[in-house]
């Protein structure tokens, strides 16, 4: 069973920095995309960041550009999401998640994505 397990999240104050990370389990990363999404409380689960299985290749939300980086550690089965400039907007249930397939996009949309994380909370204050 393919799973991820998400860490790093809390309690921040509008400008601070976090960074997430998800240990997956159950196969290799290696050759799969990796996504990020968030969802806030009333609202739909939103694609925040992707990256490439080899991680030559990533995509932001407009929201995060500039703001977030996504990274991978094949190696450690691990992917990454570094969140500086933290504000109240990015406060949500963030969600790890992969593809069932290889490929070579970086996908962004959330049917693309087969298996997901439990979620970690972030919260931040102004």
């Amino acid at each position: 069973q393919v799973e991820g397990v998400e860490s790093g999240g809390g309690s921040v104050e509008s400008g601070d920095s976090l960074r997430l990370s998800c240990a997956a389990s159950g196969r290799p990363v290696s050759p799969y995309p990796m996504g990020w999404f968030r969802q806030a409380p009333g609202k739909d689960r939103e694609f925040v960041a992707a990256i490439s299985w080899s991680g030559s290749s990533t995509r932001y939300a407009d929201s995060v550009k500039g703001r977030f980086i996504i990274s991978r550690d094949n190696a450690k089965n691990t992917v990454y999401l570094q969140m500086n400039s933290l504000n109240r907007e990015d406060t949500a249930v963030y969600y790890c998640a992969t593809v069932r397939s290889m490929t070579q996009s970086v996908p962004i949309q959330r049917y693309e994505y087969t298996y997901w994380g439990q979620g970690t909370q972030v919260t931040v204050s102004p």
